[in-house]
């Protein structure tokens, strides 16, 4: 099955449907933490963002289930939040030692890139990630057995304004996380700007039968957005972690480097990401929502309509 809502099936059991298989994905991952930290956590993280997206997605439908399942992923991706950091630091020099080859040459990181690897491969070995993931898969065990006491409209006039009026709430924290990160810029508007794109581009999977506008494009842009945010939010990371000096990420020469081209890179990233924001979320949300659920209505009605016209089976 897809990462898809059918318009032909009533919401409820479409949404169980997804939920039930983005859990059960997050829970393969899960299992297969043990032996594959670096991949099989990242991967559960993204089933997990998937979950609460959908979860957002429909939130108006039934507020107490979605917000009380979303708070319970949303603990369970931190949780595993750690070891994922420890694997992005490691990329980010990477990135940086490629876009600034000439600055870099020699090795330039090289003594900070090994400490980071050491960090990374005694967080992986430790009992606590054990016992995280552990508890990561008995909290998602819980949730898949909560599932079935989901309940949304399946009217089409109501599931048509569930889906637009959760797609809508994102779209506003695009905008409205856009805007303050236009003026003010700190590290925290730019990662709401970024949970927001993220979700998004999500809605629009998950609303690929239902979008009113040519949707391939758009999720191309999204998607790219997302990823120059999410090499902008582990700049900022290692930033942080770099200003907070308690633990020195190498040698002073090396890390006046690192600061020097991190500084370089945030600009470069930041300037960029507001470009491609504004292009995209630049619109009124209600405006591009209003259009979606009159698209939904006609689709979801017609769905049903043409259902109760279908030959009744012998």
């Amino acid at each position: 099955m897809s990462f898809r809502i059918d318009p032909r099936l009533p919401l409820t059991g479409e949404v169980r449907r997804i939920l039930a298989e983005e859990i059960d994905k997050a829970l393969v991952h899960l299992d297969a933490a043990p032996s594959q930290p670096e991949q099989a956590l990242h991967k559960c993280r993204k089933r997990l963002k998937s979950v609460r997206a959908l979860l957002r997605l429909v939130h108006s439908g039934n507020e107490t289930f979605c917000a009380a399942e979303n708070q319970c992923y949303r603990e369970v991706a931190g949780l595993l939040a750690g070891a994922r950091e420890a694997t992005a630091l490691i990329e980010t020099i990477d990135r940086l030692a490629a876009e600034f080859p000439q600055e870099c040459a020699g090795g330039g990181l090289n003594t900070v890139r090994e400490r980071l690897v050491k960090n990374q491969e005694a967080l992986h070995a430790g009992a606590d990630l054990a016992a995280t993931i552990e508890a990561a898969i008995a909290a998602c065990e819980a949730g898949r057995s909560r599932i079935g006491t989901l309940s949304l409209p399946d009217m089409p006039e109501q599931a048509a304004d569930v889906l637009a009026e959760g797609a809508r709430l994102t779209l506003r924290r695009a905008r409205k996380a856009l805007d303050t990160a236009g003026s003010r810029g700190d590290a925290d508007d730019f990662h709401d700007l970024r949970k927001a794109a993220k979700t998004h581009g999500m809605h629009l999977s998950l609303l690929g039968r239902l979008w009113p506008t040519p949707i391939k494009a758009r999720r191309k842009a999204v998607d790219e957005l997302g990823e120059r945010l999410g090499e902008l939010h582990d700049v900022l990371v290692m930033r942080a972690l770099l200003d907070a000096d308690d633990r020195p990420l190498g040698p002073p020469r090396e890390t006046r480097l690192l600061a020097k081209l991190l500084k370089r890179s945030e600009k470069h990233l930041k300037k960029a990401c507001l470009k491609e924001a504004a292009e995209l979320f630049g619109d009124s949300p209600k405006r591009s929502t209003r259009k979606l659920a009159r698209k939904a209505r006609d689709d979801l009605a017609g769905a049903a309509t043409h259902e109760e016209d279908a030959p009744a089976a012998a």
